[in-house]
């Protein structure tokens, strides 16, 4: 009854395996390996770009970071939502990678809107030398409360950056579980919708550890390759974050585990409603924010239940109170766990 996070799966057996293969003999360092080329060229096929630059790295940190970097000035500021992952959970490594850039917050919940994001726009560059210029949009997609842009609302949103001038970013660090929520193509939901550069998450889906960052128009890729190494983010024994993605890659991979999560969530989702929950937000994906009593809680926690209280305590007086939790289903999570999970509710 894990349900923490996405984070906290197990890799999959495909990806470990060509991880093991990698391990087998020697291979040239720093992304010189062999395996690298074919995940360029998996990549590039994807998303129908053959000219991308492709590069990889550990951690969405690392890839939101880096690949903003290369599209802001320290005197810039970068718009995002409010609970943008680039701006909650991820210690300032923007402002610290792009020189001390800033965020600028567009208003709203998790989404941004068109209107918002021009209104925040047209509020900076306006004290000429003594305030941040504009600087590139970052989108999250999934956003950090579980909802997925659809098209029209990226290309809306992608549009008024283009008004500007401005690049756009896309963070997705759930990227497939979006993809499969929306039934488009990724290169639909990134540069036929006007996104300059995306982080291509792994992690949460099914592998070790390993994001790519992909650049659509390659004229950022040497100095993402300055900034990734500088950056101390250039592995040396590259290929088993090429063996990861690879694996990730192969027979599209990637997109089984993204339906097995959102199916995982959808069917907790539903037997949620059914226990009487009542949702913050509607699921989407593979996220659920989701309220029910503290004696649910209660019952859950000695049980044995991992997942986060996103408002309230567990400590307290009155059993039918009702605390808000974040439950994150990923691919590994079995129909069983989800029914012992819920069987607490009767």
């Amino acid at each position: 009854m894990f349900f923490a996070s996405d984070n906290a799966g197990p890799v999959h057996v495909q990806v470990m395996d060509r991880v093991i293969a990698a391990n087998a003999d020697y291979a040239m360092p720093y992304g010189n390996d062999p395996i690298m080329d074919e995940v360029r060229q998996s990549i590039r096929t994807a998303f129908e770009a053959p000219d991308a630059a492709v590069y990889l790295v550990a951690t969405g940190t690392a890839a939101n970071a880096l690949a903003l970097a290369c599209y802001c000035q320290p005197w810039q500021t970068i718009f995002c939502s409010p609970v943008a992952h680039i701006h909650e959970d991820e210690c300032n490594a923007p402002e610290f990678y792009t020189g001390a850039a800033k965020l600028t917050l567009v208003p709203g919940g998790d989404k941004m809107t068109p209107d918002a994001l021009r209104r925040s726009i047209a509020g900076e560059e306006v004290r000429g030398v003594h305030g941040p210029q504009r600087g590139p949009v970052s989108i999250t997609q999934v956003t950090e409360r579980g909802g997925v842009y659809s098209l029209d609302e990226l290309r809306a949103l992608t549009a008024v950056a283009r008004d500007h001038g401005l690049p756009v970013h896309l963070d997705g660090a759930r990227f497939a579980n979006a993809l499969v929520a929306l039934g488009c193509s990724p290169a639909d939901m990134t540069w036929k919708s006007g996104v300059d550069v995306v982080s291509f998450g792994g992690t949460k889906n099914g592998c070790m550890g390993v994001e790519a960052v992909v650049f659509f128009s390659p004229e950022k890729a040497w100095e993402f390759e300055l900034r990734r190494k500088r950056g101390a983010h250039l592995f040396s024994k590259h290929r088993y974050l090429s063996a990861q993605m690879a694996g990730y890659l192969q027979d599209d991979l990637w997109l089984t585990t993204a339906r097995q999560a959102n199916d995982n969530c959808a069917y907790l989702a539903q037997g949620l409603r059914a226990a009487g929950a009542s949702f913050l937000h509607t699921p989407q994906a593979n996220m659920i924010f989701a309220s029910f009593p503290r004696a649910t809680h209660q019952r859950l926690h000695d049980a044995g239940a991992k997942y986060y209280i996103w408002e309230g305590t567990l400590e307290g007086d009155d059993p039918s109170e009702m605390l808000a939790a974040r439950l994150v289903c990923d691919w590994s999570v079995d129909r069983a766990a989800i029914d012992a999970f819920l069987a607490h509710f009767q």
